[in-house]
């Protein structure tokens, strides 16, 4: 086993995230004192896996049961939640046990979501087993399912009691999710850490690569960008918007490609386009738009969309949580890791930027 790496979260519910190697095994390390119920959510693809740690807490002296959802977005609904619901209200789950996110990051997501709103709010430890899990999704407190209308419209901010973010878990993932996720690591890069940036451009096979140093680097810098930012706005009143780089369009791409999109090829696109943006409406030069398309394309992500899907995209983004009164907002850049804030730019403007990365 390496040295872990403890990053804390400072806010109201203040928390740790546990980097490292081997460290699923100090799982019921994490769990509260009188914690004696846990129930695991994980999807089908880690069925065995969540068996080994079901195990492994009953040898600890855990009750200990199971709820198995669906593989990546699918997860994300109420019928869902709903159906873990049933099974916490069935064995009497109280509101000193505990849930337990073991999974991507829509299992995270839902996890967290059953766990604040099971008897107004449980123990929850969250185990993400990829990458955009462990830099993102399980990190901030956010959690949510999507409704027809869009994505986590519906959910609540709720700190876990911890996050353990063991790399061994990578270790067997396909390289087409880890370079999905990678956007996530990428986009700390973008808006507050360049120091990712350089370990990308420097070697993208090593810094993609679950068993180097180089990725356990880009990683911890991701996490502790994001733990810095939620500790000061956890319920993302102002600075936490920063994290939502990309995420505007990123979102309304999921939405029309009807979440068969991978999370991180839909925030490659939004990414591109808010370079795009922040180049018409501010200083952000050609050579850091060009940075952007040169490091995404490295990681094999898209950088463009198809050309009729504007007036979609548009009217998607006009529902997305993230606007204010009607108003669109956007994450745009001033410089490489200088974000800003664009409110209400006009839809010509937009349509501009669309048409730099239209197909």
């Amino acid at each position: 086993m390496t040295t872990t790496t403890t990053i804390p979260v400072s806010n109201a519910r203040p928390y740790d995230v546990l980097v490292g190697r081997g460290i699923l095994a100090d799982l019921a390390a994490s769990l509260g004192p009188r914690t004696r119920k846990v129930l695991i959510v994980h999807p089908p693809t880690l069925g065995a896996r969540a068996n080994g740690l079901r195990e492994q807490l009953m040898d600890a002296g855990y009750e200990v049961y199971l709820a198995e959802v669906p593989d990546a977005e699918a997860a994300k609904r109420i019928e869902v939640a709903a159906f873990c619901w049933q099974i916490l209200g069935q064995t009497d789950f109280t509101r000193t046990d505990a849930v337990v996110g073991f999974g991507g990051g829509a299992t995270t997501d839902l996890a967290g979501f059953v766990a604040a709103t099971w008897l107004r709010g449980v123990d929850l430890v969250q185990v993400p087993t990829s990458v955009a899990g462990m830099v993102d999704a399980a990190v901030g407190g956010k959690t949510g399912i999507n409704t027809a209308e869009g994505k986590n419209l519906v959910g609540a901010f709720y700190a876990p009691r911890a996050v353990l973010a063991d790399l061994e878990l990578l270790d067997t993932l396909p390289r087409n999710e880890i370079l999905a996720g990678y956007a996530e690591i990428v986009k700390a890069g973008f808006i507050a850490e360049p120091e990712i940036l350089d370990i990308v451009e420097r070697s993208v096979d090593r810094a993609t690569d679950p068993t180097t140093e180089e990725f356990r680097r880009a990683v911890e810098l991701a996490i502790a960008m994001k733990a810095r930012v939620v500790g000061e706005d956890f319920t993302e009143a102002g600075l936490r918007e920063i994290l939502n780089y990309g995420h505007t369009l990123g979102h309304a791409i999921e939405h029309a490609e009807r979440y068969q999109w991978r999370h991180g090829a839909a925030v490659s696109v939004g990414m591109v386009f808010a370079a795009e943006l922040s180049r018409l409406t501010g200083p952000l030069s050609d050579a850091a738009v060009d940075r952007h398309r040169a490091i995404l394309e490295s990681l094999t992500l898209p950088t463009t969309y198809p050309q009729g899907r504007w007036p979609t995209l548009l009217a998607t983004m006009q529902r997305d949580k993230k606007a204010r009164a009607g108003m669109l907002r956007f994450i745009v850049l001033d410089d490489i890791g200088r974000p800003s804030t664009l409110d209400g730019p006009d839809e010509s403007l937009l349509f501009a930027a669309y048409q730099e990365i239209a197909e």
